[in-house]
């Protein structure tokens, strides 16, 4: 017997609404909001307060973000743990964690490459290594940074008595598998671009090629910004733009910090 044609579209289409039923929910497309960035700097006296570019940094930070300068003059790999600064930043990664992306950028080589530090250069990247582990295990983000280059010439150019910590910090991130800043690189060719006379216009005093005043903190501040927005491009939001500054790191043009 013909089953009458209403009753067959009824149980087509209760057969069909079964099987939706059974279906798995389907996934949304929009992504889940970034948190905010709370911004660790770890790091010798070129990112501590008074002389490095840590706090020109956190100034370009929009409201929503937030960070804490914890950069320490005269730190190396080994001392910045010993003295319990390390323990603080794990602290710090805990207390923020859940409201930010705790991020902990970790530049040291100036004071590691004496020879009164006692620290080789395998020990300096495995030290590094060793850093960058303990945030991730904590909880946050390490980026690796290699040292702010010295504005000290010889002839035309900068003496780059940094190049070997560089590379090693690099070797390190790679190793552990986590990002970097090439600081160095890029500070180095800034400086050769605006020559001598320019560059000394950011020593926080006369005849200090290394430290920053506070035209320097900006302007190299500024740089690490940059840098790190082309790893973190989905930061930007999170970062206030000064888009004249950028533009004179970007083409070697001579930034007198006031942009």
């Amino acid at each position: 017997m013909q089953i009458p044609s209403f009753l067959t579209t009824l149980a087509l289409s209760l057969s069909s609404f079964s099987a939706a039923l059974s279906l798995p929910p389907r996934a949304s497309t929009q992504a889940a909001a970034a948190k905010p960035p709370y911004f660790i700097l770890t790091g010798d006296s070129t990112v501590a307060v008074n002389g490095g570019w840590g706090d020109g940094f956190l100034t370009f930070l929009a409201d929503s973000a937030d960070g804490v300068n914890g950069g320490k003059s005269g730190a190396t790999t080994v001392s910045f743990r010993a003295n319990g600064r390390w323990d603080a930043v794990l602290d710090g990664i805990a207390d923020h964690a859940a409201d930010y992306e705790p991020i902990v950028t970790i530049q040291f080589g100036h004071n590691d490459q004496k020879s009164t530090s006692g620290i080789s250069l395998e020990q300096f990247g495995e030290n590094l290594q060793n850093l960058a582990n303990e945030v991730i295990e904590a909880g946050g983000t390490p980026i690796i940074i290699t040292s702010l280059t010295r504005r000290n010439f010889e002839g035309s150019a900068v003496i780059e008595n940094l190049a070997d910590h560089s590379a090693k910090a690099i070797e390190a991130a790679e190793a552990v598998g986590v990002q970097y800043l090439d600081l160095n690189r890029a500070s180095t060719d800034y400086v050769n671009a605006i020559g001598e006379e320019n560059a000394h216009t950011y020593d926080l005093s006369s005849g200090d090629g290394t430290h920053l005043n506070t035209a320097g903190e900006t302007v190299f501040g500024r740089l690490v910004a940059d840098l790190l927005l082309e790893k973190r491009d989905d930061l930007e939001e999170f970062f206030t733009p000064n888009e004249e500054l950028s533009r004179k790191l970007k083409d070697g043009e001579y930034a007198a910090g006031d942009e």
